[in-house]
């Protein structure tokens, strides 16, 4: 029997294929299944697209102190944090409230359409951004910015469909990483680039445009990677299945009369195929694995996001409050040298490290070290100049690194909990959920802040000592939800594309095949 099992494998695929031959999605699975190497091209386009869209989240709080106090909305000093805070919340209030609308048409219409509509997103509202001129501008373009901008759940989904299932966690990873990475570049160029007229006179006059909007050079030069990410989408083969009605019911007629060719009736066939229908595809809620990977990400995000807000204005506050007096070049540069060391640990550790301990582990043993090393930043404010640089430094790195190696395993958990056709929709409601923890982050990051260096002489936990441990008490929840019974880990038989689905149709088959040779 063994003999005649390949030539009917090989027919059925083959004439499966060749119903579908118009969907973009099926030549992406025939590419798939010729081609065994990872797709470098696509997992750089990948990499730039997401990292369009992660830079503006982050590349305004080195200069966002400053720019809440030139709008001279806050009547003390102590209180620019806390408006500062719902300017870095508004843009993901809009993301929360629209995440999910953008999941549901990127499974409709396709992955491609969504990402390029978010890459032009960046590129006008971000550039509009950098010409506020008071705080209620400011707040409104940064939420339509994030209303209109839903690339980040539809990249992850995409991800994980252009690349085989060995290759995934890399896929999902350049992803993550490019996240992580725009999240820390994102500071850089606002820390670097804002204020041109005050650190590079001799290029830029007072009474330039850029003298008078002193924080339009780094939106605009995030615009222009963004228009660069626009043209490279272009590129970008789409991976959604879009299958007329008269093929899928060739496929369906196929499909029963080779369950009835092998020896099965008919309704031992539709059993058989309910068995290995994933229970997410009747209700994305319904599905734990998939909710409960969604919870402890957005706990987690929760804290990273509150961290990467209170970082930077805890960093540029003075001396008095606690604070670094860095200036925003400092801070630039502080998170610069973060990003490499960030950069180079995902492409070459972390793919290493997820195949030998796997997502959860990897996402417990983060949690674990990042507890520590927060509590250790209040005494690092006690340094200055060489030994202070050293310790921020190494401490900035390797909390970036922590918090990126969570983010990545509890994203492949995700995709792994859902088949393709509700893996657009998932991330939506995954981007959607983590959206609404983002926004609470940085209102409550920068009111936590504002409130902590009033209270410089307190008793119990005086000043930044209260930020970082409140910073612990979240990382510490998020870490107790990573273990049984909240986080179920998704089962392994949920097909994740239709390669994968693939393989398990042949390993059906071949169950079939073994039946008939029963007795």
């Amino acid at each position: 029997m063994g003999n005649n099992r390949d030539p009917l494998l090989h027919k059925r695929e083959e004439e499966k294929y060749e119903s579908f031959e118009d969907c973009p999605g099926c030549k992406v699975d025939l590419l798939k299944r010729s081609d065994s190497s990872l797709p470098v091209k696509a997992v750089f386009y990948i990499s730039i697209v997401t990292l369009c869209a992660a830079l503006p989240i982050s590349s305004l709080f080195p200069f966002l102190y400053f720019m809440v106090r030139d709008f001279h909305i806050a009547d003390r000093e102590e209180d620019i944090s806390y408006y500062a805070g719902f300017v870095g919340s508004s843009l993901m209030l809009g993301r929360a409230l629209t995440s999910i609308l953008w999941g549901v048409i990127a499974d409709r219409y396709g992955r491609k359409p969504v990402v390029i509509i978010g890459t032009i997103t960046v590129v006008i509202f971000n550039a509009l951004f950098g010409l506020s001129t008071n705080f209620w501008m400011a707040i409104i373009l940064r939420f339509l910015m994030g209303s209109l901008c839903g690339i980040i759940g539809t990249m992850r989904a995409y991800a994980s469909e252009i690349c085989r299932k060995e290759y995934h966690a890399l896929g999902i990873s350049a992803v993550s990483t490019s996240w992580g990475i725009g999240l820390v570049i994102g500071p850089v160029i606002g820390g670097y680039l804002a204020q041109p007229a005050e650190k590079y006179p001799g290029v830029f006059s007072k009474d330039s445009l850029f003298g008078r909007f002193p924080y339009l050079l780094p939106c605009l030069m995030i615009s222009l990677l963004a228009l660069v990410a626009t043209v490279v989408s272009f590129w970008l083969p789409e991976t959604l299945h879009k299958h007329n009605k008269t093929n899928k019911d060739q496929s369906d007629l196929y499909d029963v009369a080779e369950g009835t060719t092998n020896g099965l009736n008919l309704s031992e066939s539709m059993k058989h195929s309910e068995r290995r229908i994933p229970n997410s595809h009747k209700s994305l809620l319904k599905n734990w694995p998939l909710v409960s990977a969604i919870i402890v990400y957005c706990v987690f995000q929760l804290h990273d996001i509150a961290y990467l807000e209170i970082f930077s204005l805890w960093a540029v506050s003075p001396r008095t409050l606690g604070g670094l007096s860095f200036t925003t070049t400092d801070v630039g540069q502080v998170l610069a040298i973060t990003g490499v060391g960030l950069l180079l640990f995902q492409l070459f550790a972390y793919p290493l490290v997820e195949r030998i301990v796997g997502p959860v582990m990897i996402s417990r043993v983060g949690a674990v070290l990042s507890i520590p090393l927060l509590a250790s930043y209040p005494c690092i404010a006690l340094l200055s100049g060489f030994c202070l640089s050293i310790a921020l430094n190494c401490a900035s790195m390797l909390k970036n690194v922590l918090s990126v190696s969570i983010t990545t395993g509890l994203l492949i958990m995700q995709n792994r909990a859902v088949a393709q056709e509700q893996r657009g929709a998932a991330n939506g409601l995954s981007m959607c959920s983590m959206s609404f923890f983002k926004t609470i982050g940085p209102a409550a990051g920068g009111s936590l802040l504002s409130w902590a260096q009033r209270r410089q002489d307190a008793d119990i936990l005086p000043g930044d000592q209260l930020v970082f441990f409140v910073l612990n008490v979240i990382e510490l929840l998020g870490l107790l939800l990573t273990f049984r019974p909240f986080l179920q880990e998704p089962e392994d038989n949920i097909p994740k594309s239709k390669n994968d689905s693939a393989d398990q149709s042949e390993n059906g088959i071949q169950e079939t095949l073994s039946l008939t040779e029963l007795p």
